[in-house]
């Protein structure tokens, strides 16, 4: 098997792979060589990926290409280099969840989502990393090295799902699977110029399922996203918030720029609450507004529906949740969690029941807010985040932990209400730093917001070469 094109085997989309192996033009074999090879040179400076394991990999490769060779591949996915991460359980392997403090328990089964590439025969690479349970919009952990993002090693690549969005924008392979509860998939996705779709709840089986919690694609277009939605949202009865199947037809996601004609959209760039928004990133998301104004969709601007107070509340609870989580701990393990996330959960310890159930009140009115603002339009954008990637020694876009909150204005409305949204990138700042673009659509209607980001991703603006390894990353090569 060879194949002719001119591009790096690690660079094609998934798509592509899959084309090719059914023409017997490339081998997952060679494939995962090549994104191998490409994590070699480029690890080093990211650290965006735990527990990889090469010959694993190609085992699971040379699997692939013995299935292809026979004519029955297992799946969509037979043969397509993927990355999962570290928070979803894969057989045999821990799940820190990002924390010195967790106890390194190998688990027993594959969680659903990582059940279901592994059913379709994708390779996994390897786990990527994310910041102490999950609760920190940057690459910092105090269990995995700092991740960075590629397109400026010394910026965040955002969070929680880091690792996944710094792999993906430096061509780790097509595929890379993140969890997103306020903004985790779309924050890092928007600060590494790459596409992720959060979906409605309960699209994507998870275990375990909470308020608000989805796993998604990360991908580096919307294609690739597409096809990997094809295996996530089978169902899995573990998970008691799944949505009751349904056979979407992800195959369409292409319709087309002409789909935006006549349609409503709210452009939405005043969160409520939270972080000002950067001129730069103000510019970028105005422009993309009239790329669709210009082919042929109703651009109207909305009034912000979050509030000081809603934002306040789902950060009030989640401390006490996690106030709750490292009390539990003895001393010695709590003291190896990040003092950024001890001084948050622990400003929760003087808060009453009342407070607490005060706090709680704000998921619901979010909620509601949010259904309610979106009514009137078929779809709604706005920035991904109010402001560009932060250092990536930062744990948030403030560093304060009394104010760790102010950059989800806009994402975590959207997991509340249960309703798909996207990120996709629609500029750059002065720095060459991407610059996402959030497209949220009525609940259930995945596959259209799908359709509108592929609409977006034919009529924006050329897009910038992706990052590659530095010069020197030879000098780092075993």
């Amino acid at each position: 098997m060879n194949d002719s094109s001119a591009r790096a085997l690690h660079e094609l989309p998934a798509t592509a792979l899959v084309d090719a192996y059914r023409r017997r033009a490339l081998s997952p074999v060679e494939v995962t060589q090549s994104v191998l090879g490409h994590i070699e040179r480029w690890e080093f400076y990211l650290q965006a990926l735990y527990l990889l394991r090469p010959e694993l990999a190609l085992e699971q490769a040379r699997a692939s290409e013995a299935r292809w060779l026979a004519g029955r591949p297992a799946g969509p996915l037979d043969g397509v280099p993927v990355t999962v991460k570290e928070n979803i359980a894969t057989l045999g392997d821990p799940t820190p969840l990002g924390s010195a403090a967790a106890d390194l328990v190998p688990a027993a089964v594959d969680g659903p989502p990582a059940a279901r590439l592994r059913e379709s025969g994708a390779v996994i690479i390897a786990k990527t990393t994310m910041p102490d349970y999950g609760m920190l919009s940057s690459g910092l952990s105090s269990f995995h090295k700092l991740a960075r993002n590629p397109w400026d090693r010394s910026k965040t690549p955002g969070g929680s799902s880091a690792g996944a969005g710094a792999a993906a924008a430096a061509g780790y392979g097509p595929l890379h699977l993140g969890t997103d509860i306020g903004g985790s998939l779309r924050l890092p996705a928007g600060w590494c110029g790459i596409f992720t779709l959060k979906p409605s709840l309960g699209r994507v089986p998870i275990d375990p399922p909470y308020m608000g919690r989805a796993a998604g694609p990360m991908t580096r277009s919307v294609g690739d996203c597409a096809l990997l939605m094809q295996v996530l949202s089978l169902p899995d009865t573990r998970d008691s918030m799944n949505l009751p199947y349904q056979e979407i037809a992800w195959h369409q996601f292409d319709r087309g720029a002409e789909m935006l004609k006549g349609l409503r959209i709210g452009l939405l760039l005043d969160a409520g609450c939270g972080l000002a928004l950067e001129p730069e990133v103000r510019a970028a998301v105005e422009h993309a507004a009239r790329q669709l104004e210009g082919a042929g969709a109703v651009v109207v601007p909305m009034k912000p529906f979050m509030t000081p107070a809603m934002l306040d509340g789902l950060d009030h609870f989640w401390r006490m949740r996690s106030h709750i989580d490292l009390k539990s701990l003895p001393p010695a393990k709590k003291a190896r969690v990040l003092p950024y996330i001890q001084q948050w959960a622990d400003s929760a310890a003087a808060m009453s029941g009342e407070d607490v159930f005060k706090a709680f009140s704000q998921f619901h009115a979010t909620r509601v807010a949010a259904v309610a603002a979106l009514r009137s339009f078929d779809y709604v954008i706005s920035p991904t985040s109010p402001v560009g990637a932060p250092p990536a020694e930062w744990a948030s876009p403030t560093n304060d932990p009394l104010r760790p909150l102010e950059h989800i204005g806009f994402t975590v409305p959207f997991n509340m209400s249960e309703q798909p949204a996207a990120s996709i990138n629609c500029g750059y700042t002065a720095a060459g730093l991407p610059i996402g673009l959030q497209i949220a659509g009525q609940r259930f209607d995945d596959l259209g917001v799908l359709q509108v980001s592929r609409a977006f991703e034919l009529i924006r603006d050329a897009q910038r070469p992706w990052p590659q390894p530095p010069s020197e990353a030879l000098q780092h090569v075993d």
